[in-house]
C-alpha cells in the first residue's frame, strides 16, 4: 500500500504523518522504508487544524477536457433549447421550416404543452440512465478516453438524425416528423450518456497532487494545499464552462429557430460537436489515463453482499443494529480473514474496502437529489411555456430560461474569490453537507417565487385559467406584466446550482473509489433519471389550470428534501477531511499474491466513519 499520499488512521493517533510502513506481510524479511516528501510535507494535526486550506494548480490539460465539456454543452443545450417549441406548437401559417419570425410563434409538431413536456421530460431521463452503460464499459473494458470518444460517435449519429426530423421534406408531416426525431432522441441520449460518466472524472484526474501539503505562499505563511480544495474549484470553472456552452448554445439556436428554422437549429450544434473528438485526439497523450481494472463493479457488488451476509433479521431494529456495528466493515477485509478462508474473488487490499464504503456514503447522499431535480427540470419545460404567457416585449419565449446560465457565469466567479475565501479565511468550514442542504432550500425558494407568478398570470390573463386552450394568432392572451419577471426563478435555480450541482461532481469524484469514479458518477447522475421519471407522475398537472398547483407540490418537495437531507447527514461533516485522505488502495486488477503484500494484519485501523451512524 503506498501510505506516502495517504492518511493513516491508527489507535493512538488521529492524523499522522504517511509513510510507506513496513509490512509483515511482505517477503521474508522484507522490509519497506518510510518515505516523507521534504518538498511536500504532510501537515500535521496541528495544522489541519490552524492552517488555511488553498487549491493547487489546475493543469492545463483540465481546460482542455473543460473546453471540450464547453462544445459538448454548447450542442446539447442549443439542441434541447428548442425542443418545447418544436414539439408543443403548430408549423406557423405558410412555413416549411417552423420559423415564426417573431411575428408567429415558431413550432413543428403542434403536439400541446402535456406532449412536450413529457417528451422533454424522457430525454432528460434517457440522458441520465445512459451513464451507466458508459461507465460500465469505461471502468471495466476501455477507459474514460475511448468510451468518451465512441459516445461521441453515437451522439454526433443521433444529432444527424434530428437535422432530418427538421428538414422542411419531413417537418411538414407531423407523423413522419416525429418518428424520426424519436430515434435521434435515443440515439443521441446514448452518446451523452457516455460522454457526462467519464468527461467529469477526465478533468479533475488531470490534477496530480493526491495528498495535502504544507507550504510558504508569498506572503511568508504557511497553507495547506488541499487536493478537495483543487478539485472543487477544478469542479466550478468545468460547471462555469458548462454554462457558457448553455448559454450560447441555447441564445444561438434560439434566434435561429425563429429566423431560419429548426434544421438551423440542429445543424449548428452538431458542427460544434465535432470539436471534441478533435480536442481530445489531440491532446491524448498529455492526459492522465486511468486504464479499465476488469471486473471491479462485480467485485463490488459482492463485497457489499459479503459484508450484509448474516446481518439479516426478521426484527428490524436487530438488522439495523448489525449495520451500525463497529465491525461491519472491519470483519469483511482481507486482513482479516485467513487464506484458506478468503473468497477467491477478493483480489484487492484493506484500503479498497474502506473506499468502498466511502463511495456508498456519497451514494447515500445522492439518494436525496431526485427531490432536488424536480425543481431543476422545471426549467426546461414548465418555465419556457409559462415564459410564453406573458408580455414577451419581442423576445423569443425560449430566450428567457438563460437567465440561469448568465446568472450561474456571473456568481461562480464571485464565490471562488470572495465568498469561499472569505469563509475559509474567517475559519467557517462550509462543507458540501452544507453546500446541497443550502442548494435544497433556494431551490424550493425558487418554485415558491414561480407559483406565485403563475398566480398572477391566472388572476389576470383575459384569458384567465385557461390560457393555452383560448390562445390563437387572433386572440392574446398573454398576461399585462413583463416576462422579466422570471429572473427570479431562474436566478434563485442558478445559484441553488452554484451550492448543490457542482457540489455533486466534487462529492462523486473525492468519495468513489479510484478505479470506480465513472460508475459512481454515473450513479450520482441517474438521480437526474429518476427525478424524470418522477416529474412525469406531474406531467397531469402541466397544463391549465393546475400549473400553480405544480409548481406549489415542487416547491414543498424541494423544502422536504433540504430539510431530510441535512436532519441525515448533519453529522457527517465532522469527518470531511478524514474521509478525503483515507489509506489510498494500489488495487486495479491484482492478483490473490498481490494481497497478501498490500494488507498489514499488524495494523488495526480504526472506523474513520465513526461520525456518520449507519454503516453504509
Amino acid at each position: 500500500m503506498d501510505a506516502k499520499r495517504s492518511l493513516e488512521v491508527t489507535h493512538g493517533a488521529t492524523m499522522i504523518e504517511p509513510t510507506l510502513a513496513a509490512s509483515n506481510s511482505l517477503s521474508d524479511g522484507e522490509k519497506t522504508p518510510a518515505i516523507v516528501d521534504t518538498d511536500k510535507p504532510y501537515p500535521t494535526e496541528e495544522e489541519f487544524a490552524t492552517l488555511p486550506k488553498v487549491p493547487g494548480h489546475i493543469p492545463w490539460t483540465s481546460w482542455t477536457v473543460a473546453v471540450v465539456e464547453f462544445a459538448e454543452r454548447f450542442s446539447y443545450y442549443g439542441t434541447t433549447a428548442v425542443f418545447v417549441n418544436f414539439i408543443q406548437r403548430p408549423l406557423p401559417i405558410g412555413s416549411s421550416t417552423g420559423a415564426g419570425k417573431i411575428v408567429q410563434k415558431s413550432g413543428a409538431l403542434g403536439m400541446g404543452q402535456r406532449a412536450s413536456t413529457g417528451l422533454v421530460m424522457f430525454n432528460s431521463f434517457w440522458s441520465y440512465v445512459t451513464p451507466l452503460a458508459g461507465a460500465y464499459v469505461a471502468d471495466q473494458y476501455l477507459g474514460r478516453y475511448l468510451t468518451i470518444q465512441y459516445s461521441i460517435g453515437f451522439a454526433l449519429v443521433g444529432h444527424c438524425i434530428l437535422i432530418i426530423s427538421a428538414i422542411p421534406p419531413i417537418i411538414v408531416k407531423p407523423n413522419a416528423a416525429i418518428g424520426v426525431f424519436a430515434i435521434g432522441l435515443v440515439i443521441m441520449g446514448l452518446g451523452t450518456g457516455g460522454f457526462k460518466s467519464n468527461i467529469s472524472p477526465l478533468i479533475a484526474e488531470q490534477y496530480k497532487d493526491e495528498r495535502p501539503y504544507v507550504r510558504t505562499n508569498k506572503r511568508g505563511k504557511k497553507e495547506i494545499v488541499d487536493p478537495a480544495v483543487t478539485t472543487a474549484r477544478i469542479y466550478i470553472y468545468f460547471y462555469l464552462l458548462i454554462n457558457v456552452g448553455s448559454l450560447t448554445g441555447s441564445l444561438a439556436m434560439v434566434y435561429a429557430e425563429h429566423y431560419v428554422g429548426f434544421w438551423l437549429s440542429y445543424l449548428l450544434p452538431t458542427i460544434v460537436f465535432c470539436m471534441c473528438p478533435a480536442i481530445l485526439f489531440a491532446c491524448k497523450k498529455y492526459y492522465t489515463h486511468s486504464p479499465p481494472t476488469g471486473s471491479v463493479m462485480g467485485k463490488a457488488a459482492k463485497l457489499i453482499g459479503f459484508a450484509f451476509k448474516g446481518k439479516w433479521s426478521i426484527n428490524p431494529r436487530t438488522t439495523l443494529k448489525n449495520f451500525k456495528h463497529p465491525d461491519f466493515w472491519e470483519r469483511v477485509k482481507p486482513s482479516n480473514i485467513a487464506p484458506a478462508d478468503r473468497p477467491t474473488w477478493m483480489t484487492f487490499d484493506d484500503a479498497w474496502v474502506d473506499e468502498v464504503r466511502r463511495g456508498l456514503l456519497a451514494c447515500k447522499v445522492f439518494l436525496w437529489y431526485p427531490l432536488y431535480w424536480l425543481a431543476y427540470n422545471q426549467m426546461t419545460g414548465n418555465l419556457v411555456s409559462q415564459a410564453n404567457t406573458m408580455n414577451l416585449g419581442g423576445v423569443p419565449n425560449d430566450v428567457i430560461n438563460n437567465l440561469n446560465p448568465i446568472f450561474i457565469i456571473i456568481v461562480i466567479p464571485i464565490m471562488d474569490f470572495l465568498i469561499y475565501p472569505g469563509l475559509r479565511k474567517a475559519g467557517i468550514n462550509f462543507t458540501p453537507i452544507k453546500k446541497i442542504s443550502f442548494g435544497f432550500f433556494l431551490s424550493s425558494l425558487a418554485m415558491v417565487s414561480a407559483t406565485v407568478t403563475q398566480y398572477y398570470i391566472y388572476k389576470l390573463s383575459p384569458c384567465g385559467s385557461n390560457i393555452n386552450a383560448l390562445q390563437s394568432p387572433e386572440r392574446d392572451c398573454s398576461a399585462p406584466f413583463t416576462v422579466w419577471i422570471q429572473v427570479f426563478p431562474y436566478g434563485l435555480i442558478g445559484l441553488s446550482e452554484v451550492m448543490a450541482s457542482i457540489t455533486k461532481l466534487e462529492y462523486a469524484y473525492t468519495k468513489a473509489p479510484k478505479n470506480m469514479r465513472s460508475t459512481v458518477q454515473a450513479l450520482a447522475l441517474l438521480t437526474s433519471a429518476v427525478s424524470s421519471a418522477l416529474s412525469q407522475a406531474l406531467v397531469g398537472l402541466s397544463e391549465d389550470p393546475l400549473l400553480v398547483w405544480n409548481y406549489g407540490s415542487v416547491a414543498v418537495v424541494a423544502l422536504f428534501g433540504g430539510i431530510g437531507f441535512w436532519l441525515t447527514f448533519r453529522r457527517a461533516d465532522r469527518d470531511e477531511d478524514r474521509l478525503n485522505n483515507l489509506k489510498e488502495s494500489n488495487w486495479g486488477a491484482a492478483t490473490d499474491s498481490d494481497v497478501e503484500s498490500s494488507v498489514n494484519p499488524g495494523v488495526d485501523t480504526v472506523n474513520v466513519m465513526a461520525g456518520e451512524k449507519s454503516a453504509l
